[in-house]
């Protein structure tokens, strides 16, 4: 997978997040996760942009591990939102498996980053 094809990928993911997040009740707290949710996901794609046109190796793993971060925070939410019941399991687990595996492609990223610049 490419750069574009990944910041693509990533900023799908924040768009399926609002999504979810929306969809959150009107409570205290699916307020509050809704805007956590929004912040986290949308933060990770725009990091994601900002890596990759990074002025060094070293400004480039530094984004990817905030983007490694925020997606993992969001699928913590995520994770929550389950525990919490506040929307089904079967509405909020293909998302949480995409930032699982988003999580994991990052990392890999910055593990070959770190090695390839050694």
């Amino acid at each position: 997978m490419n750069r574009q094809e990944l910041t693509e990928r990533i900023k799908q993911f924040a768009h399926r997040c609002v999504k979810l997040a929306l969809a959150l009740p009107d409570s205290v707290l699916g307020r509050h996760i809704r805007s956590q949710l929004i912040r986290c996901s949308t933060g990770a794609a725009a990091n994601y942009r900002a890596a990759c046109v990074a002025q060094s190796r070293a400004a480039f793993v530094a984004k990817l591990s905030i983007v490694i971060e925020e997606v993992d925070e969001s699928c913590f939410w995520m994770e929550f939102i389950i525990d919490e019941g506040l929307l089904g399991k079967s509405q909020v687990a293909p998302l949480l498996s995409e930032g699982k595996e988003l999580t994991s492609i990052f990392i890999a990223a910055r593990h070959t980053t770190r090695s390839n610049s050694k």
